[in-house]
């Protein structure tokens, strides 16, 4: 990947955050691919989900992640089957709004919210 959407995320500062906080960013934007599948905006629901594949790419590329590497990859791999292909896993919008919810309220109590 070279075009990144997030540049400043990609240039470091993606590895000053906790694990949780990139799960619960990556799940902000599986959140917004959803709303706009629901709302039938296609463009905006992959241009999120393009985001969100970003975000994955430099999870994985984090040093302190690699424990964490099948989980992270077998969530990617059944994302985009879910978001891009036929949904083999038969996960449902429901599911990974659950899955990621854990993660975003985790980062708020962390950041003692």
């Amino acid at each position: 990947m070279k075009n990144f959407i997030h540049k400043d995320l990609a240039g470091g500062r993606w590895f000053e955050f906790s694990l949780i906080e990139q799960l619960a960013n990556i799940g902000s934007d599986i959140e917004r691919t959803i709303k706009w599948k629901q709302k039938g905006n296609v463009e905006y629901s992959n241009a999120a989900f393009e985001r969100a594949l970003e975000l994955i790419f430099l999870t994985v590329e984090d040093p302190k992640n690699r424990s964490r590497l099948r989980e992270i990859l077998r969530a990617r791999e059944a994302l985009i089957d879910h978001f891009m292909f036929d949904n083999e896993y038969n996960s449902t919008d429901n599911q990974w709004q659950k899955y990621f919810f854990q993660f975003n309220y985790a980062a708020a109590l962390q950041r003692g919210r």
